[in-house]
């Protein structure tokens, strides 16, 4: 019996933390871009912290956005910026 109750909750244990890692899509309207916090302010109030190392397009307050992010240490990670028009 052990030998069926391990694997499983590995099993278990590894689907749900891949949850917790998958990226997720929000759409918006900037509201601020601060450029040297590398943060993105959407008009509902949602801030996205943008990868120091990545390239983004101009940025500006008004711009329609797409973003992919990613919840980690309880913040919304940018991971790809796309401006819509």
């Amino acid at each position: 019996m052990r030998k069926i109750i391990v694997p499983a909750a590995v099993a278990a244990l590894l689907v749900t933390s891949s949850l917790a890692f998958a990226s997720t899509n929000s759409v918006g309207t900037i509201k601020a871009f601060d450029s040297k916090a590398m943060t993105v302010t959407l008009q509902d109030g949602t801030m996205f912290y943008l990868n120091k190392s990545a390239k983004y397009p101009d940025l500006k307050s008004g711009q329609k956005v797409s973003i992919s992010w990613t919840m980690v240490n309880k913040q919304h990670d940018a991971d790809k910026i796309k401006v819509l028009n």
